[in-house]
């Protein structure tokens, strides 16, 4: 039915196109040429098509989904940028030359018009180009940011940050025994509001049965607390549990934020599970796609997100009052670190995020994401930026960058794959949403053979 659909309105679109004539360049051109032979024509179909979706989209974005899909699909970025404002110049120009534009380009090609059958590679060219620079201007970041000094790093979070100690939010931990992940519902102490932070979807992986009791119980206590979600936070993409933020979005609402780098982790994983170019890989799925010192409100609660690359490109920690939710980037003292020997992962870039997370205020408190009873002790999931800085194994205070690497590397070699990584990464890079049904409505998980 999806396709069936799509079909349909391409065919509506097209009819369109042509009826109004946006398909015939010369009427374009007139139409452009407002001080020349300037036909006015074409303004009536922008202002009809403009009320159209005016329209439209209100009672489109009246339903919690689409009717052939799990999620909508918008724009994640309102900046207004230098490639935004290049990329337009250089359409308007294109546009005001050719008088093509890619729709009625397209449209056009039965004709087989020379102008048409010249246009639709060029444009196709000119896309290639603009991917390969968008590519290299990442490559380039990612790699200035590895080669910073530690003493530009290492600037205190507490001058680059709102850090605010005096609120103190009230943080409920729920512990995952499968796959020892500690989520959490974090409240605004003189509100009902509140952000839950990496959730979990249950898993029977060798039945491929999926359930919801741990997110059933988060649900459960805000309810229960007549709580108000206002976000549901992924710290990264996890490759160990699936998020079950979707799930608990469709209960009890609140928005959905990650990293804004996810776009790399889906990139990368895309092709890893051969997902094809119907899987968007700009981050869509998600409600906002949060930036190195970006806020949010809980309440009355103002959260900031730090960018912390190293276990994956996409990894951040969230500040909310005197509470620090660390992801995977940290472990309890005892336990170390995260891994860094995934797909954009990197032991340098790791030890200079912790390294910047550490120079918050000593008395921080610290959540962690995961907690495995190192040497039998019992679970535990909370510290202080003080102990960890005193004691962890891998990260205290005297122990230098070369130092770190060497042991991470060295170690993450001794590491097999997560138990969950297959089915964790397929789902957590479409915000926790399963795939896409076939067309007898099943849903399938990949297993890239020798590809992980």
């Amino acid at each position: 039915m999806p396709i069936l659909t799509a079909l349909i309105s391409g065919l509506v679109f097209g009819i369109g196109l042509v009826l109004s004539g946006m398909s015939n360049p010369a009427k374009v051109l007139n139409f452009l040429d407002i001080f020349g032979a300037w036909d006015p024509s074409l303004a009536f179909v922008m202002v009809g098509a403009v009320a159209v979706t005016f329209v439209g989209y209100r009672i489109v974005f009246g339903r919690a989904r689409p009717v052939f899909a799990e999620i909508f699909h918008l724009p994640t970025s309102q900046d207004v940028d230098a490639p935004l404002l290049i990329g337009a110049v250089a359409f308007g120009i294109g546009w005001g030359l050719s008088g093509f534009c890619p729709g009625p380009a397209v449209t056009a090609l039965p004709m087989l018009a020379p102008g048409t059958l010249a246009f639709i590679p060029m444009m196709l060219l000119g896309m290639i180009a603009a991917r390969a620079l968008q590519a290299r201007g990442v490559t380039q970041s990612s790699k200035a940011t590895s080669l910073l000094p530690e003493e530009t790093t290492m600037q205190t979070a507490t001058q680059k940050y709102p850090v605010d100690l005096a609120i103190k939010p009230i943080v409920t931990a729920f512990f995952d025994t499968e796959t020892n992940t500690i989520s959490y519902v974090v409240q605004e102490p003189t509100s009902k509001a509140c952000a839950i932070i990496d959730s979990v979807m249950d898993i029977d992986y060798a039945s491929g049965r999926i359930s919801y009791g741990s997110a059933d119980r988060m649900i459960a206590h805000v309810k229960t607390n007549g709580l108000q979600v206002a976000w549901l936070i992924e710290t990264h993409a996890h490759a160990d549990h699936l998020s079950a933020a979707p799930y608990i979005q469709s209960k009890v609402g609140g928005k959905l934020g990650i990293g804004e780098h996810i776009t790399t982790v889906q990139d990368v994983f895309g092709k890893v599970f051969n997902e094809g170019t119907e899987f968007r890989r700009d981050g869509s799925q998600f409600d906002r796609l949060f930036k190195d010192g970006d806020t949010y409100t809980i309440g009355a609660m103002t959260a900031f997100v730090m960018h912390t690359p190293g276990h994956t490109p996409a990894c951040t920690v969230h500040v909310i009052g005197d509470a620090v939710f660390a992801g995977d980037t940290l472990f309890m003292p005892d336990g170390g670190t995260a891994r860094a020997d995934f797909p954009g992962g990197d032991a340098r870039q790791l030890f200079r995020s912790i390294k910047r997370v550490l120079t918050l205020p000593a008395e921080m408190r610290l959540f962690m994401c995961h907690d495995y009873g190192p040497n039998g002790r019992d679970i535990r999931w909370e510290t202080t930026v003080a102990e960890e800085r005193a004691h962890n194994i891998h990260v205290r205070d005297g122990i230098s960058e070369d130092e770190f690497v060497a042991m991470r590397e060295a170690r993450d070699k001794t590491l097999g794959m997560p138990k969950l990584i297959v089915p964790s990464l397929q789902v957590n890079i479409r915000a926790g949403h399963l795939p896409e049904p076939d067309a007898s409505g099943k849903r399938f998980l990949k297993v890239p053979l020798d590809g992980l």
